[in-house]
């Protein structure tokens, strides 16, 4: 009973499939690397991220305080104005825009049925949600270029 390969090419795994299979070997070892090099690169990304602060409250007001050459407490208590009025207007007007900065914007997202949906290739049970206001906000023009 001897097949059409020789029945000692498989028993000595000289095969064709063993061939094709040793064949793909470096091409596998070689997506596996570019694949962690994938994500040690996202790793970096997301370390430099969460290293990166941003600036408080009482930091903004000194470096406006000396730039614009006026009392600490004034500028903190401007910052504090700014932030009312936005306030204010976002809820009024549904926009806000500080010049060179960004606009800040509300839409309305919509309700959701409950029901079952597909997530993910599974069905799962969706509750009812109300609709609701969100608030974005969006870089300027003026501040896009700069980057």
């Amino acid at each position: 009973s001897s097949s059409r390969f020789g029945s000692r090419a498989f028993k000595q795994g000289t095969g064709f499939l063993n061939v094709r299979v040793q064949a793909m070997a470096p091409m596998k070892k070689a997506m596996k690397a570019m694949k962690a090099a994938k994500t040690m690169k996202s790793m970096k990304a997301m370390k430099s991220m969460k290293a990166m602060k941003s600036m408080t409250k009482s930091a903004l007001a000194d470096a406006l305080a000396t730039a614009c050459e006026l009392k600490r407490s004034q500028v903190s208590g401007v910052l504090n104005n700014l932030a009312e009025v936005a306030a204010k207007h976002v809820k009024s007007d549904g926009i806000f825009t500080i010049p060179g900065l960004c606009r800040i914007k509300t839409r309305l997202k919509k309700a959701t049925k409950a029901g079952k949906r597909e997530i993910f290739g599974e069905m799962r049970v969706v509750k009812a949600k109300p609709a609701r206001t969100i608030v974005k906000a969006f870089p300027v023009a003026a501040l896009k270029s700069q980057f």
